[in-house]
């Protein structure tokens, strides 16, 4: 069977599934029933330091995103960081981590942009024994309005100022938690390596009002009244974490950093899906607050499985496979043609494919006497929307056409198409050759 065992930076764990700093990492009573339920590793909510006192609202915390299912789409939360005293969590943390040494624990900390403030803390987190620390850059609400979380993540400067400070002060791994709420998140992720972070973790939660109670006109979670902006998680934000995840693992700079994948994974299909485009782990929070703990084995079990099936040995073996096949849009091939196929004997006739072709892209969908939907080629673009409002999943898919085949938009042959790819602007191979 394949090994899940993983070595991110030098911190083991028995599978790369680590649960996130968040309300389900809060306390010791939490953290045991994770690692007894499987999980290879816990970011402990992020602590802070001895200074005012963190006081959370005393009523709803979390706001949410609904499928038609009823199935949790996003969750927006307006929570701090912990509020239980840091010697507490210091306290609970050294007895977990003796009781539990295979598993990975890492302590999230947040503290103001001091550099007393954070050579006071790392030598009593290091008392702990904790594998590491991830530094808390990434929160959008609440502290930030402190000068902390998201405000120090969104400074280059600060980052690898605070980064230089932790590796000094702090002798185990470093890894700094990035803010999605940035234009390019490559420069955030430049400035912890610069720092000499040992790793980076993104996404935190995106920046988010969720809903409005049209009753009280205040924003969703309402506290007498009264609605704030909060973070946004979940499987909603998945495509905007690979997708940054993606830029720094391919980027001059940041190419080659250790990176823990956050954002949305629920599924081992996820994890791998993280993995593949550069993550040594990754961290879930909503889909354990979702359905709880004990959805780790599902992950652990779809993982390996899938990992058996394509001959992948250990998780190392997929880190990064899927780098190579991310590029930018001027060098993907526009003369690659495919057409939409609809399968008649698995369609239910319910049209949403003609509608939507119909009414919004290139009427490329006839309906024939008895709601028949066939493609006309000579319209189909391969826009894909047709597949993705299929309510029968592979029941229309999109086909290659086959060497010597005429595109009927086109008039040409699929060898004529890829001829004039080969010296297309646009195909880096031709433009390496002319240089």
């Amino acid at each position: 069977m394949a090994n899940l065992e993983t070595d991110f930076v030098g911190i083991k764990s028995p599978n790369p599934f680590w649960l996130a700093s968040a309300p389900p990492t809060d306390k010791e009573y939490n953290v045991r029933r994770a690692f007894e339920a499987g999980w290879g590793g816990v970011v402990w909510k992020t602590l802070g330091s001895e200074g005012p006192p963190v006081v959370n609202v005393n009523g709803p915390r979390y706001g949410a995103i609904h499928g038609a299912d009823r199935r949790l789409l996003g969750l927006n939360n307006i929570e701090l960081i912990t509020d239980r005293p840091l010697e507490t969590n210091l306290e609970e943390m050294a007895r977990v981590k003796a009781d539990w040494p295979d598993r990975a624990l890492i302590a999230s900390i947040m503290v103001p942009c001091e550099e007393a403030a954070w050579k006071a803390i790392l030598p009593r987190v290091a008392e702990t024994g904790a594998d590491g620390i991830e530094l808390n850059f990434g929160c959008p609400h609440g502290m930030s309005e402190r000068g902390m979380g998201s405000a120090v993540g969104q400074v280059p400067e600060y980052i690898e100022m605070v980064t230089r400070w932790c590796k000094q002060y702090y002798d185990r791994p470093v890894i700094v938690k990035l803010t999605p709420n940035i234009t390019d998140i490559r420069k955030p992720a430049a400035a912890a390596r610069n720092g000499g972070a040992d790793a980076v973790s993104l996404i935190n939660t995106i920046n988010s009002i969720t809903s409005v109670n049209l009753d009280t006109m205040s924003p969703e979670p309402s506290i007498d009244g009264k609605g704030s902006h909060g973070g946004y998680c979940g499987p909603a934000v998945k495509p905007i974490a690979l997708s940054m995840v993606s830029e720094i693992a391919r980027d001059e700079v940041t190419r080659g950093l250790p990176i823990s994948g956050i954002g949305g994974v629920t599924t081992w299909r996820d994890a791998a899906e993280f993995i593949s485009l550069g993550c040594g782990n990754v961290q879930v929070c909503t889909a354990a607050m979702t359905y709880g703990f004990r959805i780790v084995e599902e992950m652990k079990r779809g993982l390996s499985a899938w990992m058996d099936e394509k001959g992948h040995a250990s998780v190392a073996d997929v880190v990064g496979r899927a780098v190579p096949n991310v590029t930018d849009w001027q060098y993907l091939n526009l003369n690659y043609v495919t057409k939409a196929r609809i399968d008649q004997e698995a369609c239910i006739k319910c049209g949403r494919c003609y509608a939507a072709c119909e009414d919004t892209s290139h009427q490329a969908i006839a309906m024939k006497p008895g709601r028949v939907f066939e493609v006309i080629d000579a319209e189909c673009v391969a826009c894909n929307l047709c597949v993705d409002v299929c309510p029968v999943e592979e029941c229309i898919t999109m086909v290659e056409l086959a060497s010597g085949s005429v595109d009927p938009r086109t008039g040409r042959t699929v060898e004529d198409a890829y001829a004039n790819w080969t010296t297309h602007p646009n195909n880096p191979a031709a433009v390496t050759a002319a240089e």
